[in-house]
């Protein structure tokens, strides 16, 4: 580390977070068990009948802020954590510890009625373009459930406009509702499934992997028409994927995730150009480089990632961060 670096005990507080921050997360954990039962737990220990938890610690201590209009990516291996973040950040499943604010209010301990106000500032894009839509409705039946969800008053006439409107921003033909999901290919279901989570007019929108199941030929339309819908509706993205080249291309900011904790974070300029973890290191080292001319040695993964079970009561150290340069923090090795 340089002379000018400083060293932090945890990402910056909720007070020191800059006033253009949306989403603010600030100790997040999150731990599944793996024991089952109450009588799934008991063991024999020492001639004693003893219980004997244990939890997989998926989320353990992340600190976020994400700027308005911004795209933050959160990169890493499978299994790190990143999607429990995505799905705890809407709600999806409750956080352990932690808290997280939207606009400065807290929003991880309301109940499904007091959030539904939330719903419509917020959507998610899911990974799976074949899972996310039911296949019982049609496409315009799709579109126009989330409209009456959050506009009850509105008329018949103002819920097909909103449709054909967003249909059209994403490319899709307004005759495609009369048809069914299934009847689509992979990237068409993923433009229906942006176009779902547009028809509300969100300012966020969280991301999970939304190009990882498509083929390579439109996982670049698809991420072009996210990067379009940003600029024309100032979004802010908390963009999920493993991708580097993708968050080469759409991010703002990047936190590098392992084992549940953010251990690099700054912008996408810093962090590709000057990685200082040794994981992001190696992480960049293993993108395939096509050029045999421009290939370097290059630190590479290697090994198995620790377990992140723990017994009861036990779990992972917490993380200290030293700030390299503005913006830019790196987890003490």
């Amino acid at each position: 580390m340089n002379a000018q670096a400083e060293t932090i005990a945890t990402m910056p507080t909720q007070n020191e977070a800059s006033n253009d921050s949306l989403l603010q997360i600030r100790g997040l954990k999150k731990r599944f068990s793996l024991s089952g039962d109450f009588l799934e737990q008991l063991r024999f220990k020492g001639g004693k009948l003893v219980r004997h938890q244990e939890f997989i610690h998926a989320i353990n201590g992340v600190n976020l802020d994400i700027k308005r209009g911004e795209a933050l990516c959160v990169v890493g291996e499978s299994g790190c954590g990143k999607s429990t973040v995505a799905r705890t950040v809407m709600g999806l499943i409750s956080p352990s510890e932690g808290e997280i604010r939207y606009d400065s209010q807290r929003i991880d301990d309301l109940s499904s009625k007091q959030l539904l106000p939330y719903r419509k500032r917020m959507q998610m894009i899911f990974q799976n373009p074949y899972a996310s839509l039911n296949p019982r409705m049609t496409i315009q039946q799709t579109l126009e459930e989330p409209l009456r969800l959050h506009h009850p008053d509105w008329n018949r006439q103002q819920i097909l406009d909103k449709v054909e409107e967003v249909m059209h921003s994403v490319g899709i033909d307004p005759d495609w509702g009369k048809r069914f999901g299934h009847e689509f290919s992979g990237g068409q279901r993923q433009r229906i499934a942006i176009a779902r989570a547009l028809a509300v007019d969100p300012e966020f929108i969280v991301a999970d992997e939304p190009i990882s199941a498509l083929d390579v030929s439109i996982q670049a339309q698809v991420l072009n028409l996210l990067m379009d819908a940003q600029r024309d509706r100032n979004l802010t993205y908390l963009f999920i994927t493993h991708d580097l080249a993708v968050v080469e291309r759409i991010a703002h900011r990047v936190a590098v995730m392992y084992l549940g904790q953010i251990i690099e974070l700054g912008s996408r300029e810093q962090v590709f150009r000057d990685p200082r973890h040794s994981y992001t290191k190696r992480l960049l080292g293993a993108v395939p480089i096509a050029d045999p001319r421009q290939r370097t040695e290059r630190p590479l993964l290697t090994g198995e990632i620790p377990s992140p079970v723990w017994p009861a009561g036990e779990g992972p150290e917490l993380v200290t961060y030293t700030e390299v340069e503005p913006g830019h923090q790196v987890a003490d090795e």
